[in-house]
């Protein structure tokens, strides 16, 4: 019930602005024949003082003709009477709250009555009418031109009013229908009428009327300043939540870089940082939207829906969206590791949530997916802070492997990065073809690998040298067996 009232108070406010736009266009028709009509007495006139009747009698003629069509439109702009009492009350209204004489309107009225009045005189005298009488005729015609131009700006502003008080109704209307959408009712039948109803229709023929609707929506509490304000609203909401999406997004960047949250691999702070911020960003550009009047309910479920629609289609970017979240929680690695995984070796610069990017040792950059890292074997060889360096020496098997086995011990022993903890392991590990194989492991730090199995390999060669221990080539021995020429009486045999 309440809702079919105020639509109705609603409908009543569109009559209204109808019936005003309806005298709008009769008046400018009105002024359109007022101002053929004068020019054509002034012709007549002119015609009746030169003395040729054949010109004469023209003149009047058409003088006649536009005097008529003057009565016609009169007619016609008098037919919608409501919407003209009510723009003379509101422009008597206004004229008393700014001080300005009311009797301005009455007199502009009794000037345009004047005016049709000696246009319909024209139009009845049938061509007898003298210079003097055509000339009184003229400029009666022009002041009543002159005086619906200022009925006119009363309608158009009238208009403006109307119009501001059916957006004050259908603002209204819509704070029932919300309640009644609470309520189980059905609002769209009134929702389809308000918008169809609501807006501005602008005719660009009419420059007047066009200058007015736009200072006037412009100026209305219910038009520009409303938007102004809404707009200024959306910017400022927006801005707020950007400064408050970089404070927090700080904040939770400092708390994920304390000690008791050390654990977390820096791809994983910066991820939940950024997500935190992103997060506050989305809120506030939803809040920020209803500050467009924006009803955001139905926004956020097509965004719904469309972001079913999206995941069907992108079904492989939201694979290594899973994946990058799945690496994010199980820390495989981290920014600067040095992994092999996905078909490419290097270091780790950087992990989103499509992509890992790896900067190999030749300097190539490579950007493998995520689903391509997840689902394959992960190397991480600077994930820990020590690595066992494995290195084979073969001696020939002419050579002495005591002195070889303590030739290897001095050297892991005197290399300063090689750690005592653990200790390393150099044992005779194979007999090979060619060679009696050591194995030797000693450990380092991870960063100091390379330089220890360098270093170590190098000195193996140059005490090998000084011991005169051979480091054997690939060799075979290979047996020749004579045997004796076998006989005819063999073969026959």
């Amino acid at each position: 019930l309440e809702a079919d009232a105020w639509l109705e108070l609603v409908k009543e406010k569109v009559r209204a602005v109808s019936r005003t736009d309806i005298a709008i266009k009769r008046k400018n028709k009105q002024i359109e024949a007022a101002k053929e009509t004068a020019s054509a007495v002034e012709k007549a006139q002119e015609a009746a003082a030169s003395g040729d009747s054949a010109d004469n009698e023209e003149a009047q003629k058409e003088a006649q003709e536009a005097a008529q069509k003057l009565v016609e439109a009169t007619e016609r702009s008098e037919e919608d009477t409501e919407a003209v009492q009510e723009a003379n009350e509101r422009a008597q209204l206004q004229q008393a709250e700014s001080g300005e004489p009311e009797t301005e309107s009455e007199d502009t009225g009794q000037v345009v009555e004047e005016g049709v009045n000696e246009a319909a005189a024209i139009a009845q005298s049938g061509g007898n009418s003298d210079s003097e009488q055509l000339g009184n005729a003229a400029e009666s015609v022009k002041r009543a031109a002159e005086g619906s131009a200022e009925q006119k700006t009363n309608l158009l502003d009238t208009v403006t009013k109307l119009r501001e008080e059916r957006v004050e109704l259908v603002d209204r209307t819509r704070v029932v229908l919300a309640e009644l959408d609470k309520k189980g009712g059905d609002s769209k039948p009134y929702r389809d009428y308000l918008i169809a109803v609501s807006g501005v229709e602008v005719d660009v023929s009419d420059i007047d009327a066009l200058w007015a609707t736009v200072v006037g929506w412009v100026t209305s509490p219910q038009g520009g300043i409303r938007w102004a304000w809404n707009i200024a609203s959306f910017l400022g909401v927006l801005f707020t939540f950007y400064v408050i999406s970089g404070i927090v997004g700080r904040i939770a960047d400092r708390a994920l870089r304390a000690k008791r949250t050390r654990k977390l691999t820096s791809l994983m702070r910066d991820f939940m940082s950024m997500s935190i911020r992103r997060m506050i960003l989305l809120i506030g550009f939803v809040v920020s939207l209803s500050q467009l009047e924006i009803n955001t309910a139905p926004l956020l479920a097509a965004i719904g829906a469309a972001g079913f629609v999206i995941a069907f289609a992108l079904q492989d970017s939201l694979s290594n969206f899973a994946s990058g979240i799945m690496i994010l929680m199980y820390r495989p690695f981290d920014v600067g590791d040095v992994v092999d995984t996905g078909g490419a070796s290097g270091k780790v610069v950087s992990l989103n949530l499509v992509s890992v990017t790896i900067r190999t040792f030749d300097n190539k950059t490579v950007m493998v997916p995520n689903n391509k890292v997840w689902n394959d074997v992960i190397t991480n060889a600077t994930g820990v802070s020590t690595r066992r360096v494995d290195m084979v020496f073969g001696v020939g098997y002419d050579d002495d492997i005591r002195k070889t086995q303590e030739v290897l011990e001095r050297i892991v022993a005197e290399h300063p990065l090689v750690l005592k903890d653990p200790e390393p392991t150099i044992k005779l590990n194979e007999l090979a073809d060619s060679s009696i194989n050591f194995i030797c492991r000693p450990w380092s730090k991870t960063e100091d690998y390379w330089t220890v199995f360098w270093d170590i390999t190098r000195s193996v060669k140059e005490e090998f040298d000084k011991e005169g221990i051979s480091i054997p080539y690939p060799q075979q021995d290979v047996h020749m067996h004579m045997q004796k020429e076998s006989s005819p009486e063999s073969f026959a045999k």
